[in-house]
């Protein structure tokens, strides 16, 4: 194992690599995970040195506050390789504020912008090999903060872990997704941590998921906590409706504090304003799509997220009420994704500057 210190960052490289065992032809999404990790740690009121290190397993204490408390909050990024093996961040800086929204917002200090911004890139620069170069595919980059005090007190920790794994990544769905709008459970409400990035929202929503999953679903769609009456999220990702030629999406922070505002929602709407599309940002009640829907004017539902980029849905199911989406040739959901994966993969130009170059 050798080490080095670069932009203050220690970097201890691994003396055994796994890539050449590692199977790119069957990538399954968040299962395989790259020769090295970053850790910094808040102590005592003060962040210490990051480091670089070989991917490892961490040892906690069963008192640690981050499994009784829920501390911990965490954010979906990719890093992408063009033909010529440059490689290129989308937008990292919107990670990197929304991590800290979200690390406030449970009490957490938050993390110095050279630990996220320069730390991925140097643990991108040192495992490059590792990011797949097939159609879609790219490398998945996990940052993860939590409280690792040792106590079981309910108050906030007074130490913290920063981390960062990256994962080789595939598509995240494949085959048609069908949704149910969900009327019973909650993700989220009115001045609760939907906003945030935090773990315990994503715990929440498995056990409605699965029940949607046995009745041949793939994902669900939130509803407002109050009245079940305004969509906001489908699983793990915005989403987005077209009534005619217009696309409508929920409204996240300041309007709205149970929506996640996702870097994809915030590009695609761009690119869609930019192109001529109108795109109303509102509360959007299910009878109104379910009224389009019965006028023939439903012509789109696509989530949107780092995980899956753009993802049509096939199917949608409300109560009693089920239909079919149409199949169109040029549809909103494909034209945005090429637009945006062409930015991502350095296929065109960037007028938006989203694309940060690594090496």
């Amino acid at each position: 194992m050798t080490s080095e210190v670069k932009n203050n960052i220690v970097i201890e490289k691994t003396a055994h690599s796994k890539l050449s065992q590692a199977d790119f032809s069957h990538l399954v999404f968040g299962k395989l995970f790259s020769d090295h990790m970053l850790v910094a740690d808040y102590i005592d009121g003060k962040w210490q040195t990051p480091k670089i290190m070989p991917y490892q397993p961490l040892p906690y204490e069963p008192s640690a506050k981050v499994f009784h408390y829920g501390q911990a909050v965490f954010e979906g990024m990719k890093a992408y390789k063009d033909v010529n093996g440059q490689v290129f961040l989308f937008r990292p800086e919107e990670n990197f504020k929304r991590m800290n929204n979200s690390a406030k917002r449970l009490g957490m200090p938050p993390i110095p912008e050279a630990y996220f911004l320069q730390g991925i890139k140097e643990l991108v620069k040192l495992d490059k090999d590792w990011i797949p170069t097939g159609p879609g595919e790219s490398l998945y980059i996990r940052p993860v903060y939590i409280a690792t005090e040792n106590a079981v007190a309910a108050s906030p920790s007074n130490s913290y872990r920063f981390m960062v794994m990256t994962s080789p990544a595939g598509k995240y769905y494949s085959g048609d997704v069908k949704v149910k709008v969900e009327d019973k459970f909650s993700r989220a409400c009115d001045g609760g941590v939907g906003y945030a990035k935090a773990a315990g929202n994503y715990a929440a929503q498995f056990y409605p998921t699965e029940k949607a999953k046995k009745e041949g679903f793939q994902q669900i769609i939130w509803t407002d906590a109050r009245e079940h009456k305004y969509l906001e999220e489908a699983g793990t990702m915005n989403i987005f409706f077209r009534i005619g030629d217009k696309l409508l999406t929920a409204p996240t922070v300041p309007q709205s504090s149970r929506i996640l505002p996702g870097v994809t929602r915030k590009s695609i709407i761009q690119l869609a304003e930019d192109n001529g599309v109108e795109v109303e940002v509102r509360p959007i009640e299910i009878n109104e799509i379910i009224e389009a829907a019965q006028n023939d004017n439903l012509k789109e539902i696509f989530g949107a997220g780092t995980a899956a980029t753009v993802l049509p849905i096939s199917g949608i199911k409300y109560k009693d009420f089920y239909t079919d989406l149409p199949q169109l040739k040029d549809s909103y959901a494909e034209r945005f994704k090429k637009m945006l994966m062409d930015i991502q993969y350095n296929r065109t130009d960037d007028p938006y500057g989203w694309r940060v170059p690594v090496l």
